[in-house]
């Protein structure tokens, strides 16, 4: 039991496990933000510019509840217990989705531009040894001060 306590430590505080686990709650946290920002910032003005539309209201009835419809809203319809296929609350799903992928496209794309300035440049010339010209690795002739070079390994 001891050496099963002491391998969990050494697993729970390892830097990726923590690091890990703090990528899940900001991941939670952020996929909050975003669902509110498409909720109550986006969905308003794009149902206004189609006819005052509530997203989260459009859905189709596939078994009337025990009150007969027709339901305002979908509250209403849950409430009587209708079945209903909520295809307003899925537009809103994707248009989170959609903005996660993208701000997480911009993320990466950004941590690999600075990934590729960290890299150096691959060597493609190396100095000559007579002139202190730079020359291709292959050249067996400086064509500066055309003396011969060994080839580079």
């Amino acid at each position: 039991m001891k050496a099963f306590i002491k391998e969990f430590r050494e697993f729970a505080v390892k830097g990726n496990a923590v690091e890990m686990a703090i990528g899940i709650m900001l991941g939670a946290a952020f996929t909050s933000v975003v669902k509110s920002l498409v909720a109550d910032v986006l969905m308003p003005p794009l149902g206004l510019m189609l006819g005052g539309v509530d997203f989260t209201n459009l859905f189709w009835i596939l078994k009337p509840g025990e009150i007969a419809g027709p339901y305002a809203t979908l509250a209403q319809a849950q409430e009587a217990g209708a079945v209903t296929i909520n295809y307003g609350t899925f537009i809103n799903s994707v248009i989170s989705f959609l903005i996660v992928a993208m701000v997480l496209f911009f993320v990466v794309r950004g941590m690999n531009s600075l990934r590729r300035k960290d890299e150096p440049a691959p060597v493609s010339s190396r100095p000559c040894p007579e002139c202190r010209q730079a020359i291709p690795l292959d050249a067996t002739r400086c064509p500066f001060c055309t003396s011969r070079v060994k080839k580079a390994a």
